[in-house]
């Protein structure tokens, strides 16, 4: 017997917390939290130390599997499976072109490199038009304000947490998140370090969640964000109260800005955002007059029916009073590896470059959004959706109006899921195909780590060899190219590097994506420049700094001009298609006589959307899904603590136990999503299946919001109605099956 103990770090959210995998030969046998981790230090979520949970799983896929004429699923070979998906697909390829086939990656593909630059080469080697991503159900429209902004998507302001006076954060609870869109490992200990020095922690959500709880909280009313924000500015420029220096070096288009918010007054908004006109104007001029202030929003922010215009007030809020790139502001992305830079270069990251056949959305890195699937699968024409690939992903329990979802899988003439579970979604599949898990491959951070107050780099090799038959993604699709005859570098953002690739082709030198992103970490900002640049990073300092590496204490400022595309390097205030946001305003939808309350979705701490249900650690203590309600609204529908209850929108119901409270105030229903459990191979999680939210929300066009396409999760206009109570285990199927 050999116990070993490796270095690695968690994949599965934005602080990528340090780790120290067990290993006895060959299995884990736990995860502990790195003491010697320069960012954690020591620290690591629930979640993290319960991977060894999934690890070890014995529902987790480890071989291929063929739907059977039943609807089950057998095992199969490799090269069977691979053989079938490539002449299929091709199939569909020579009848329908590659306009007729798609793929969604879920939020994990965010946390590996490989397998999402691969199988992006290869959707686009074969002209895929159809691209989704979860993105659409959480960040597409902050990428888009960024577009907007500064000209590259990809540029998202994070708050430097360790210098700032003054906090605001809209839509965010890093207390159960661990700070989400930025990376910051430590975040309990940055948010009491602010307070301890003097400054303020302030949220603003309509639940006290556990953040709100800890600090200063405004309570304001779902999806009422935009009105907040745009009186907050007007404050701001009616009392004279901006950097005029700072707007005149970083920005144009102020006098636009300006006159959008002179129209919305807090005396006016308050009767839309419940927030007190005092208190909106207390809040803007305590944050234009703080030494140093940052304004941050996340998902609640995102998730509205106003997403991209309430992410660039706030950055619009931290440039117009001088906390814009600077300490103990928000300060812009810094890259150590510049994939994003080739992308945004190669226009893979672009902006409405291409337009959905269904709803006619612009695209955000060449994805539309999830929300149109079901209706681009079952809608006939050209383009009609006929193949899909769908990785570490269950759409049917994130996507709006999910059930419309779920009845359109089953008509497509190919799906390939590659993944660790039967799930909802995959339940639908023609293959199954065992994906790894973060243990069993090697990795450098992508997705943001840009986002950091301090410059950081840690590399980790594979501790575990792959369980049972499980295959690296990006390998499988490199052998479905292969298999029809395709090379992955023909196209796409390696294009330009044809020259060199196919000589290295010539010779044999095989391309792959740990090759390609240890090139970049040479020639990009802190690299080698391959023995040019003493002391720069290479794979061999990484690998004996196992770790990590500080780059620097602090991220770099003063870099706005640098880093921002417009013209001039200077922020633009003034985007048409923010102007015709504030405009529709006006019109947007709200609550009603027939549906007078507004639902929101709860993050929980156990929970990591929907595909950690199946973790006897995070489930111990009989957890279940409950709404949260306030006392005068379950008293206005006859509920007590503990009933079942429904809750009815304009587009489906849902049963499920209440708890009254007072974290939600009058109007607010506040409900857990990635809960929803029915099918599919894992049992724990369909034990304790609870009910999918997402019944409630809808996926028709007009329905979704403008700019991003994103869907609209939080301010769902609803109803609750008494029914009779059913036993708790029967919670879920019982309520999905009346409503």
């Amino acid at each position: 017997m050999t116990v070993e103990q490796k270095v690695t770090y968690c994949r599965i959210c934005e602080p990528l917390c340090g780790l120290i995998a067990t290993v006895e030969d060959g299995r884990l046998l736990a995860l502990r939290p790195d003491k010697q981790h320069p960012l954690s230090q020591g620290r690591a979520c629930p979640k993290g130390i319960a991977f060894t949970d999934v690890q070890n799983d014995p529902d987790r896929v480890l071989a291929p599997l063929r739907r059977q004429p039943d609807g089950s699923f057998a095992e199969v070979s490799w090269e069977a499976a691979l053989a079938d998906i490539a002449h299929r697909l091709q199939a569909v390829l020579d009848t329908h072109g590659g306009a007729a086939v798609g793929e969604y990656l879920g939020n994990p593909s965010a946390f590996g490199y490989a397998a999402s630059l691969w199988s992006g080469l290869f959707m686009k080697r074969i002209g895929a038009g159809h691209l989704y991503s979860a993105g659409s159900q959480d960040i597409n429209s902050r990428y888009v304000a960024s577009k907007l902004l500064y000209g590259a998507a990809t540029q998202i302001p994070f708050p430097d947490l360790p210098r700032t006076d003054f906090l605001f954060m809209l839509g965010a609870n890093p207390l159960v998140s661990h700070g989400s869109a930025m990376r910051v490992p430590r975040v309990r200990d940055d948010l009491a370090a602010i307070v301890k020095r003097g400054g303020r922690v302030l949220v603003v959500d309509p639940r006290r969640t556990e953040t709100a709880a800890a600090y200063e909280h405004v309570a304001v009313r779902p999806d009422s964000d935009s009105w907040l924000m745009l009186s907050l500015l007007h404050v701001v420029f009616a009392e004279g109260l901006e950097d005029r220096t700072a707007i005149a070096t970083q920005t144009t288009g102020i006098d636009t800005l300006r006159a959008l918010c002179a129209d919305f007054p807090p005396e006016d908004t308050a009767l839309r955002t419940g927030v007190p006109a005092q208190t909106v104007r207390a809040l803007a001029r305590d944050f234009a007059t703080a030494r140093t202030a940052v304004a941050y929003g996340r998902t609640g922010a995102c998730l509205g029916h106003h997403g991209t215009l309430v992410s660039f007030l706030i950055d619009a809020l931290n440039v117009v009073t001088g906390n814009l790139d600077r300490p103990g502001g928000a300060l812009m992305s810094h890259q150590v590896i510049p994939v994003e830079d080739m992308g945004e270069r190669s226009g893979a990251f672009g902006y409405n470059s291409k337009r959905s056949r269904i709803g006619d959305f612009p695209d955000v890195f060449g994805s539309f959004p999830a929300a149109l699937i079901a209706d681009e699968i079952t809608t006939p024409g050209p383009g009609q959706l006929r193949a899909l690939f769908v990785f570490a992903g269950n759409p049917v329990l994130s996507v709006p109006n999910s059930a419309a979802l779920d009845a359109a899988l089953g008509t497509l003439d190919l799906m390939v899921s590659l993944d660790l579970y039967v799930n909802e979604t995959n339940r639908h599949a023609d293959y199954i195909l065992p994906g790894t898990t973060f243990l069993e491959r090697d990795d450098m951070p992508m997705a943001y780590a840009a986002c950091c107050p301090t410059v950081f780099l840690q590399a980790a090799e594979p501790v575990l060899a792959p369980y049972g038959q499980a295959r690296p993604e990006w390998e499988v699709f490199e052998e479905l190219a292969a298999r029809m005859g395709l090379s992955l570098i023909a196209t796409g953002p390696l294009a330009r590097l044809n020259p060199v690739l196919r000589w290295l082709e010539a010779r044999g030198l095989r391309l792959t994506p740990q090759k390609m992103m240890n090139a970049l970490l040479r020639i990009g900002p802190y690299g080698d420049r391959y023995g040019l640049r003493r002391g720069g990073l290479n794979p061999r300092r990484l690998k004996e700094n196992p770790h990590g590496i500080v780059l620097a204490e602090h991220a770099p400022h003063g870099v706005l001009a640098d880093v921002v595309t417009h013209k001039g390097g200077k922020v633009r205030l003034d985007p048409g298609e923010i102007a015709t946001e504030v405009a529709r305003l006006g019109t947007a939808p709200g609550t009603s006589p027939q549906f007078p309350l507004a639902a929101i979705g709860i993050r929980e701490l156990r929970s990591q959307n929907s595909w950690m249900h199946n973790s006897p650690t995070l489930m111990k203590g009989k957890r279940t899904q409950r709404a949260r309600i306030n006392a005068a609204d379950a008293a206005a529908a006859g509920i007590v603590d503990g009933d079942v209850a429904r809750v009815v929108s304009a587009t489906g119901a849902i049963e499920m136990p209440v708890t009254i409270t007072d974290e939600v105030g009058p109007g607010t229903v506040a409900i857990p999503q990635g809960w929803g459990h029915r099918g599919g191979g894992w049992r724990l999680a369909n034990s304790n299946p609870g009910v999918n939210v997402n019944e409630l929300t809808s996926n028709r066009p007009e329905d979704l919001e403008a700019l991003a396409g994103m869907s609209v999760l939080n301010g769902v206009a609803v109803r609750l109605e008494a029914v009779t109570a059913v036993p708790a285990d029967q919670t879920g199927t019982a309520g999905l099956a009346r409503a």
